[in-house]
């Protein structure tokens, strides 16, 4: 017989996040433990990551749902409408699957035999800011990064984005943007072909999600390859998913597992993508170590080369000790060892 048990964490920003929906400095997850209770001692561990204003499990009666999922374990209960939390209960239950030893799918990445590369990831801030940012990360070995766009004055943006230009090419470093629904449409793709002159990656959500016909128009006219991102939260449905993708036609989609419920519910989205010929990548949302080990575990499964989204493990400062390191703009799975002492009883 299954047991469970949720201990809510919040992680606390190493520096305040800026983006176009305000300045992050800490957010919470929950942690899913199951275990038999013959065995306490061995537990699978899942990550319900919340994101304010975003999450679709991000409700009022979400602590009721964990609750509700904790006592009744043992049961199928539908959480279609809280990916997060289903996500996690998918995590831990295939982590306490494999021995509770936080290896949920074996590869050559939990072997250390091969790294993910990933984008390095770059805030929302002043000017002088974001250029440390950007200095740094290419330092550090980063040959893709991505820019958070949409807050400060456009202009300034784009004095950025030609400053890179000036010293590294598009062969050098990719530069991929984010807007979070930043741009209003009538001005969105006067903007978008702007940016296009610095030779960009792709643009994520350039406009608030749900303007479906607005944002397949700009798909269609846009220079700047779009990615849509925000716009899959809360698409359950097959068919809804299925219909969103042929109408917009974008040129990429960015899978996060714990907006999209889960690894199996992202799959399906990438199954579609490809019989429709639309790249992908996938991305963390925020998620402590705990979580983002197990997306870049299942990411190192699909073979995908592109640079992946998974390097925010070190924006926390009191996130978990894990085997995950960043090396040379690289996800790897060191041997280092996991501390989960605050998981304990």
């Amino acid at each position: 017989m299954l047991k469970a048990e949720a201990i809510k964490y919040t992680l606390i920003f190493k520096t305040p996040g800026g983006t176009s929906r305000g300045i992050l400095t800490e957010k919470d997850s929950w942690f899913i433990k199951i275990y038999d209770e013959q065995e306490p001692g061995i537990f699978g561990v899942g990550e319900c990551s919340i994101l304010k204003g975003l999450s679709y499990d991000d409700r009022p009666d979400l602590e009721n749902k964990i609750e509700e999922v904790v006592s009744k374990i043992n049961e199928d209960i539908d959480l279609t409408k809280y990916p997060a939390l289903k996500f996690a209960k998918e995590m831990a239950l295939l982590d306490l699957e494999n021995g509770g030893k936080r290896i949920l799918f074996p590869s050559g990445f939990t072997s250390s035999k091969k790294n993910i590369p990933i984008n390095g990831l770059v805030w929302m801030g002043e000017p002088d800011f974001m250029r440390a940012q950007i200095k740094d990360k290419i330092e550090k070995g980063f040959n893709c990064i991505k820019l958070k766009i949409g807050a400060l004055d456009f202009e300034q943006e784009l004095a950025i984005l030609k400053e890179i230009r000036k010293h590294y090419s598009a062969k050098d470093i990719e530069i991929r943007v984010d807007a979070n629904g930043a741009f209003h449409p009538d001005e969105a793709l006067t903007k978008l072909k702007r940016l296009a002159d610095f030779d960009l990656h792709s643009i994520e959500q350039p406009i608030k999600a749900g303007q479906i016909d607005k944002l397949a128009r700009l798909c269609q006219s846009s220079p700047l390859p779009i990615a849509l991102d925000e716009e899959l939260i809360g698409i359950h449905e097959f068919k809804e998913q299925k219909k969103l993708l042929e109408k917009i036609r974008p040129q990429y989609i960015i899978l996060k597992p714990s907006l999209t419920g889960g690894f199996q519910a992202s799959e399906t989205w990438i199954n579609l993508a490809n019989g429709l010929n639309i790249g992908w990548w996938i991305t963390s949302a925020l998620e402590s170590n705990i979580g983002l080990n197990a997306i870049a575990q299942w990411t190192a499964t699909l073979n995908n080369s592109m640079p992946q989204g998974l390097g925010t493990g070190q924006v926390f400062s009191n996130n978990f000790e894990s085997p995950l390191e960043i090396k040379n703009g690289e996800l790897c799975h060191s041997n280092r060892s996991w501390n989960l002492n605050v998981l304990k009883p």
